[in-house]
């Protein structure tokens, strides 16, 4: 068993990323799923859809959701997910060093994935004065 990875973003966001990760390690060692937020989503209809999203993930361990926007739609939409029974944890700032970084970790459970996610975002920006 392992912990599935629900992407929740705004439109085409999370599908790019995910579609890069994929081609990048060919094989990923968890389900993963993009599920796209329209700009002009009512929330209480998406959370049937989300749900669905979730727990097609779910690996049995819980979910880690990956939002783009802390505080918009799509990371609104993810904590009403998180209250519906599934173990979820919630981290935003989703980059492509994030989801790697949890790629690359899929032995983690969900009470470490979190931070292994905020690493990649956090070690993933470099200043470079080249």
């Amino acid at each position: 068993m392992a912990c599935g990875i629900l992407l929740i973003t705004h439109p085409g966001v999370g599908s790019a990323l995910l579609a890069v990760a994929t081609a990048l390690l060919r094989n990923l060692p968890l389900r993963v799923e993009a599920f796209d937020v329209p700009f002009d989503a009512d929330l209480e209809q998406l959370l049937p859809q989300a749900s669905a999203a979730l727990r097609r993930v779910d690996g049995g361990e819980g979910v880690l959701v990956l939002t783009d926007l802390y505080g918009a739609s799509p990371s609104n939409l993810a904590q009403r997910l998180a209250r519906l029974g599934t173990p979820v944890r919630r981290v935003s700032a989703l980059s492509l060093p994030m989801l790697l970084r949890v790629l690359n970790y899929p032995e983690q459970g969900l009470d470490e994935l979190p931070a292994t996610a905020a690493a990649g975002t956090r070690n993933g920006a470099i200043i470079d004065d080249a």
